[in-house]
């Protein structure tokens, strides 16, 4: 009833050339995001709109900001083949699964699958501002 397909030599090559797209995503490892990331501010999009920025620092830590002025300290380590992040306001771990795609890297929340997606933003027209605390009541 069902006809086997014979895979010639020929049709090999393009469906390796098919996989290529897959294989291209790949989740990053500790490493790698390190190495990627370390010395950066990247700015983070979703839909189109900025989402926040976050700036890696030496020793895995970070600050995080949705750029509204208000800045949050904290670190990130490797779980399970995804890099987590907790912050210094206690909120965490936040953990995320990472990979390149088109020139930049595309972040995909773990804690709640399927409901963030962010990628990494180019030509941001803003700035990370942390303006310190709030002082009084």
């Amino acid at each position: 009833m069902f006809k086997r397909m014979k895979i010639t030599p020929i049709l090999l090559p393009a469906l390796c050339l098919l996989a290529t797209p897959i294989l291209a995503k790949d989740t990053m490892t500790a490493q790698e995001f390190d190495d990627y990331t370390r010395g950066k501010t990247l700015f983070y999009g979703d839909n189109g709109v900025t989402y926040g920025a976050e700036e890696y620092l030496d020793n895995r830590r970070v600050v995080w900001s949705f750029l509204d002025g208000e800045c949050k300290s904290g670190e990130w380590y490797e779980e399970a083949g995804q890099i987590c992040f907790v912050y210094e306001d206690g909120t965490g771990p936040q953990c995320w699964t990472f990979h390149k795609e088109g020139g930049g890297l595309v972040a995909r929340f773990q804690n709640r699958p399927g409901t963030t997606e962010l990628y990494e933003a180019d030509a941001v027209n803003e700035e990370m501002l942390c303006l310190g605390p709030k002082i009084g009541v």
